[in-house]
């Protein structure tokens, strides 16, 4: 306390409010390094589960990996590109370091040099599985980052309503059809806005990938159905998520105090039980938006889109295992980074997580 003398109480109320702060933003700093921290660790485990999955399945890998209607000469090759012949540890090195480092493949005649991050090489079409999911994940990145626009908006919008109109008809209306919406299969209600928007209305053209560079109206226009197809299901969990978290927000005696002294519904709703929800939200969003990303190829198959998801149902007809075992990985690394993402979000809205 004896440092504290000779200061006036304004100039040690605001030392400690530094003080304060600075602890507080190296507690944000170390709580945002432990979560980078354990997503890189939760990559490399879902690089060794791949990995086994995959390349140490029972029967012929390089049989697997090349193909059916490889000959000898090139079920050979792939087994020395993927040195198969290494002990399981070396062999989960050269797979790394392939990753981070790059790596060299013999086409036969010539030596290809794949640079890091490095996935191997397409045994149907010879080219690099980094550069073609490249080319494709725009596709998917645009279908997911639409869709989820959507159903927050249209999910949290309707919970909203529906925790302000609760015990109403129109309350009850809402809930049957979030009940509806979370019932119904996706590929239903794509089958059936295609049938009637695009068919019997016309108001929509069927869904044609238009890269956004190119046109950015017509990017929005052909993905405007696939949007609606994901954001409709979705949806309805985050009005469910949003009105039960409202509600109780809405019991708490703080809440009742607000009322007391006169404050309008709308600001109670608007600045004290929307915020309350929003943490929920968040975590909810990272969950699906990583799960859109994997799920893809339900909707992208059904309207035609050039997408990973797509492209992964070609390279399992076709058992191009470089190209599976690519788009796994890019699609786990977005769910990964979606949940780490979320954290720091969720810290930010809910400082009480940095302490725990």
């Amino acid at each position: 306390m004896s440092g504290f003398k000779g200061l006036s109480s304004s100039q040690a109320w605001s030392g400690f409010k530094g003080l304060s702060g600075s602890l507080g933003g190296s507690g944000f700093l170390g709580f945002a390094v432990r979560r980078l921290v354990g997503a890189v660790v939760t990559l490399l485990a879902i690089s060794v589960i791949i990995y086994l999955v995959f390349y140490v399945a029972p029967g012929n890998v390089a049989q697997i990996t090349c193909g059916p209607r490889c000959s000898p000469a090139q079920v050979h090759q792939v087994t020395e590109q993927l040195k198969l012949d290494d002990p399981l540890y070396l062999r989960y090195w050269h797979f790394l370091e392939g990753i981070f480092a790059g790596q060299d493949y013999s086409t036969g005649t010539s030596v290809q040099h794949c640079g890091a991050p490095c996935l191997g090489l397409s045994y149907q079409s010879d080219q690099q599985v980094t550069q073609l999911i490249w080319a494709k994940l725009p596709v998917t990145l645009s279908l997911v980052f639409g869709a989820m626009v959507l159903w927050l908006v249209i999910g949290v919008g309707t919970g909203v309503l529906s925790a302000w109109r609760r015990g109403r008809i129109s309350e009850r209306v809402l809930t049957g059809i979030t009940l509806a919406g979370t019932a119904t299969p996706v590929f239903v209600i794509g089958l059936v806005l295609m049938i009637i928007v695009c068919g019997q209305l016309q108001w929509l053209p069927f869904p044609q990938y238009v890269p956004f560079a190119e046109d950015p109206e017509q990017w929005a226009w052909n993905l405007l159905l696939p949007w609606l197809s994901l954001a409709l299901i979705e949806a309805a969990k985050y009005a469910r998520l949003t009105r039960a978290s409202m509600l109780e927000t809405l019991a708490e005696d703080h809440v009742r105090t607000f009322r007391a002294y006169g404050v309008g519904e709308r600001s109670i709703i608007g600045r004290h039980a929307l915020r309350g929800a929003v943490a929920p939200v968040i975590a909810l969003n990272a969950n699906d938006f990583g799960s859109a990303i994997g799920g893809a190829v339900l909707t992208e198959t059904m309207f035609g889109l050039p997408g990973i998801g797509r492209e992964l149902v070609h390279a399992v007809n076709v058992v191009d295992l470089p190209v599976v075992v690519g788009v796994v990985l890019v699609t786990g690394f977005f769910v990964v980074l979606a949940n780490a993402v979320a954290d720091v979000l969720y810290a930010v809205a809910d400082r009480r997580v940095v302490l725990t």
